[in-house]
């Protein structure tokens, strides 16, 4: 806890650094420039699994994140986790936070990037995955390559709303993301 708050603090001061992890303060994507918005630490029971991050055109309340875009979710993985479990997670948090109507009319997108999972595997301990939100696509990248590019908005929010939804996968991190 007190490396991820001091990792915060230090974001105007430069990169931060959580976990071990380096997370520059700017980010490019479709050639914008993003800002880093926040970054904590994603528990599970004692563990730590990942750091993820937040980068938007500028820093803006949490309202306003849905309206910023392009917009990037960086996941930088701190141990092995299975295809299944990582995306019965996601799952889990899209389920918490959209209605059945909702995920009904994302059940395509979810079914794609399910496929993707499956087929990359186990993410390793030092992979880095990103969701680019960029003229209505998902863009889902591992380790700086591109695996696909899932269309839908209401995806897109879906996807982001397992961290920064009104149920999120984990709070104290909603809050680290957030600038907070």
């Amino acid at each position: 806890m007190i490396l991820m708050l001091t990792g915060l603090f230090s974001a105007a001061a430069g990169a931060v650094e959580i976990e071990g992890v380096k997370l520059a303060d700017t980010a490019t994507v479709a050639g914008r420039d993003l800002v880093l918005n926040g970054a904590g630490l994603r528990k599970r029971l004692l563990f730590d699994v990942y750091v993820a991050s937040l980068y938007l055109p500028e820093k803006v309340s949490a309202a306003a994140v849905l309206k910023a875009e392009p917009r990037r979710v960086r996941i930088d993985m701190l141990r092995d986790v299975a295809a299944d479990d990582f995306l019965e997670t996601l799952k889990d948090g899209i389920e918490a936070n959209a209605s059945q109507t909702e995920r009904d009319a994302i059940q395509p997108q979810l079914s794609e990037l399910a496929k993707v999972i499956m087929a990359i595997g186990e993410t390793k301990n030092g992979d880095t995955i990103t969701l680019d939100f960029v003229a209505g696509n998902t863009v889902v990248t591992i380790n700086g390559l591109e695996k696909t590019r899932i269309a839908g908005e209401e995806f897109n929010r879906a996807l982001l709303n397992v961290w920064l939804g009104d149920h999120p996968v984990q709070a104290d991190l909603k809050k680290a993301m957030l600038g907070g």
